[in-house]
């Protein structure tokens, strides 16, 4: 992949990943992988896994979000090898969600791993969520947990 292709590719995902905060999900789903085998972890939780449960994910999520412009992207990784990149950034927000008046701030610490199919760049994995800033050792216990090893 060329540098300028690397940048098309990001600017475009960029674009579909702006479009669900706005309530939309359609650009993003047209950048997924027809396969079988995609999975998304998207913040709100869980682990969908298939091209019918992504897709629906996708749809649920961007059914939170109205009104969503983008912040910035900060990127702290892009790696590509053969028909395979990934790319690790901070993505950051205003929008409205779950039907609040005012916009929030969203901020998500996000993964994405993309394959070449058919010589067209497809998101095969995306995972994202709000844990961006340092954590307490203590954030990693499940409540309820029974403290056993």
């Amino acid at each position: 992949m060329t540098a300028s292709e690397l940048d098309d590719l990001i600017t475009r995902y960029h674009a579909a990943m702006l479009d669900i905060v706005r309530g939309n999900a359609q650009p993003a789903k047209d950048m997924y992988s027809e396969a079988d085998d995609i999975t998304l972890a998207n913040p709100f939780g869980g682990v969908a896994r298939g091209r019918a449960e992504v897709m629906d994910r996708l749809t649920k999520a961007a059914s939170h979000y109205v009104d969503g412009e983008a912040v910035s992207f900060e990127n702290s990784a892009t790696y590509v090898s053969g028909d395979f990149a990934y790319l690790v950034e901070i993505e950051r927000y205003t929008t409205r969600v779950a039907g609040r008046e005012n916009t929030d701030e969203v901020a998500l610490r996000v993964t994405s791993i993309f394959r070449r199919e058919a010589g067209e760049w497809m998101i095969a994995h995306r995972q994202a969520d709000t844990r961006v800033g340092p954590q307490a050792p203590e954030s990693v216990v499940v409540p309820g947990g029974s403290g056993q090893a």
